[in-house]
Formats: C-alpha cells, structure tokens, sequence
C-alpha cells in the first residue's frame, strides 16, 4: 500500500528527485503514484495538504492555480464531463431498451423506430432518484450497478464466443470475418421478431475510416476514465492521521478497475475475434438471440446506467445548488432540491433525445471533456503541487502523460465530432 512508502526519509525522497514541499511529505508517494497511474494521483492528492481535504475537483483545482484561475480551469471542463455522461447514459438507456423491445414484441413494434419514447422513460426514474440526498443514499443503487455491468459484459463476450463467426440464429456476416480496415460501415443486423433483415453497408472512404480511429480514441478514453468522481467519492470516508482515507479509497479503485478490465477487455477481444471490423459500436444490440438472453443483458444495461447516472450527476446538483443558495440566496429547501434537479434531467434528456448517437457521443465527449479531467490535468496539478525536480522521473513521466492527453483529446473530440455530423445528416429528430 501506499503508506509503506511515504515514511522513507527526506534524503531518499530527493534522490529519487521528489522533493517535499512546503515542509511535509506530499510527495513521498510520487514514485509510487506514478507507477499506478493517474487514479493513484487523484487519491493521494485528496489529502496533499497536511490537515486538509480537497473533497472537490475544483478545490484541488485552485490549490494548484490559485483560488480563482482554479475554479476557471477546472468547472467547466468538469461540468462538460459530467453532463456529457448522463447524456451519454440517456442514449445508452434508450438503445438498450429499444432493442430489447423491438427484439420481443415481434415483426409489428409501433415504438421500435422511436428511441425518444425509451429516452423519455430512463428520464422518468431518473426524476424520482435525483430527489436522493447524496452518494450515500445511493449506495445500494450503486452496488446493482457494479454487477449489472460484470453481468451484462459476460453476456456480451459468451455469446460470441459460443457462435463464432457466425451471429445467432445461423446468420451470416454480410463478409467472411476480416480484420483489415472495414470496407464498409458497419451495419446493424436487425432480426425484429425472429426475422433476418440487413441494413445496406455504406463504403467507407479513406477519410471516413481515419476519423472513425479518432472517435474510436475518445470512445477507449470514455471507458478508462473514471477518476472524474474520485475526490467527490473519497469524501465519503473517514480519515484519521493514522488511517488516511486514501488507503480505503485506492483499495476500492484498484477493485474497480480491476472490474472494468474483467467485463471490457474479454467484450473487445473475443467480439473482434469473432465479427472483426463488422461489428458495431455495441455488441448486445448486434446480437438478438438467444432471445431471453439478450433481453436480459440489456435491462441488465439499463440498471448499470440508472445508479452510474447518479454517481456523475450529484457533483452537478451539489454545485447548482451551493451556486443557487451561497450567491443567489435561495432558501435550502426540498422545493429547490425538486426544482434544480428535475430542471437538469430534463436537460440531458432534451440533448439526448436531439443527438441519440451512441458511438459518436462516445467519441466525442471521450475527447472533449475526458481527456483534460482525466488525462493530462491530473498531471498539471501534480506537478504544480509536487514540484518535482525536472527532469527527474516523476517530471518526464507526468510531461509525456501531458502531451499524450493533449493530443488525444484533439483528435478524438475531431472524429467525435464529425461523427455526430455524419450521423445528424440522415436522422430524423425527435421519432
């Protein structure tokens, strides 16, 4: 753990180029940080200042920019950040429910063409859940979540890796199975009621395929960017001089991510194997059989999505309405609560309903708005907290960690971005 290290002495901390600051040992975990990634950094920066809790982005924000260019740097880019994934969630919500709908009612679904109605439902439970206090009272929303998700990943990857190259219900890919750069756009197989019928693919210019690598980056850094939440999240627990909150706190990221990588990584390995470039942006909407099982994955989708859009609005409904109450001078009330929140579901709604684009908005907001939070201002910050020698390892590393995320989120907010075009030119909003 983490604590093993931050009592080594001054002398060794220097020699490893980290030096203290400001007479304390900040920095006597930089190493340690820096070999576990930027999740690790966010934890031990949450306790940086001897006797003080950045409970905030935005706090650990104006430690490191100054109280107010702080607050500048950091809102906004957070705020874009957590609104973008509930409306992300929105989408995801309504396609998931839609294909579980279209694929048990049969050939006739008067809803089947209109993800606005499921939208609108997901938005429904959202109304009643945004009334909740805090992350505590959605513990247990939470915890359904986390095994919704392992459940529904292992649906996703055992059903290719029972079929093969060959989708449920022995239908044939449109191609034999390539890896190569897809011909075509790929295309969704839609089996309404047990029927087979295929979408007409659309070719795919050279153009085309190098912005779908773009979004395809912003789409890897959507899903490995968790650490947004992070300090809202360790505020929770207690910590006390001899067991900090970090040690609980990096405990629990290292059993998250460790679950993501379990439930992804088998998903995008075994689903390329067996679809290669044919394959769509979600692979429990490609499939449709087993019937009951594909069903279930996908209510199991829209549970995850009910409690993790939760986790990501309560930062938005606590900075509205401190906002509303310390510098407008509302009254704390629940008519505020109601208000406040009911008025910011309804937001995300509205933008999901006019841009339901799942692997668009993926890419998009995967570079936009992910990978300054998560990619290359965690590294800002540390450096100018930390104030590490230069050129020493922690400096170099967090540099090449700033490049890297500057870069990412150029591209993939650039194919995000014309993806969400390309999509928009032939969509018919609001059916």
């Amino acid at each position: 753990m983490a604590t093993h290290h931050c009592g080594r002495p001054q002398r060794q901390l220097e020699a490893c180029g980290f030096p203290q600051r400001d007479g304390h040992d900040g920095s006597g975990c930089s190493r340690f940080a820096q070999c576990h990634g930027l999740p690790h950094m966010m934890v031990e920066m949450h306790e940086a200042v001897p006797g003080r809790r950045f409970d905030r982005y935005h706090e650990l924000g104006q430690e490191a920019f100054g109280p107010k260019l702080g607050l500048w740097i950091v809102v906004p880019m957070q705020l874009v950040v957590e609104v973008g994934v509930d409306i992300v969630y929105m989408v995801t919500a309504g396609k998931s429910l839609q294909h579980a709908y279209s694929i048990t009612c049969g050939d006739h679904c008067q809803l089947q063409d209109s993800i606005v109605f499921w939208i609108f439902l997901f938005a429904i439970v959202q109304l009643v859940l945004a009334q909740l206090p805090n992350f505590n009272s959605i513990a247990a929303i939470s915890l359904a979540a986390a095994i919704m998700s392992i459940s529904y990943s292992t649906i996703a990857w055992a059903i290719p890796a029972h079929y093969g190259h060959t989708l449920p219900g022995n239908i044939e890919l449109l191609q034999p199975v390539s890896y190569d750069f897809p011909p075509f756009k790929p295309v969704q197989l839609v089996q309404a009621g047990g029927s087979a019928v295929q979408k007409a693919p659309e070719d795919l210019s050279t153009a085309d395929r190098w912005f779908g690598a773009f979004t395809a980056l912003g789409t890897i850094a959507f899903a490995y960017a968790g650490h947004n939440v992070v300090l809202e999240i360790q505020s929770t627990l207690p910590s006390t001089p001899h067991e900090p909150s970090k040690i609980a706190m990096w405990r629990g990221v290292k059993f998250a991510y460790g679950v993501v990588a379990i439930g992804y990584f088998p998903v995008a390995l075994i689903g390329y194997w067996a679809y290669g470039n044919q394959v769509t942006d979600d692979i429990i909407t490609f499939v449709s059989r087993p019937t009951w099982l594909v069903v279930i994955a996908n209510l199991m989708v829209v549970v995850h999505v009910i409690g993790s859009y939760q986790i990501y609005a309560m930062p938005v409904y606590d900075m509205l309405e401190s906002t509303l109450v310390g510098h407008l001078r509302f009254n704390p009330s629940m008519l505020l609560r109601l208000v406040t929140r009911s008025l910011y579901v309804s937001f995300t709604m509205f933008v999901a309903m006019t841009f339901p684009f799942f692997a668009a908005l993926l890419g998009f907001f995967g570079g936009f708005a992910f990978s300054p939070t998560t990619y290359f201002l965690p590294s800002i910050m540390w450096l100018m907290i930390y104030r590490p020698s230069p050129m020493s390892w922690s400096w170099i590393t967090n540099w090449a960690v700033i490049v890297f995320g500057v870069v990412l989120m150029f591209v993939s907010t650039i194919g995000g971005f014309r993806s969400l075009m390309t999509e928009a030119a032939n969509f018919h909003f609001y059916t």
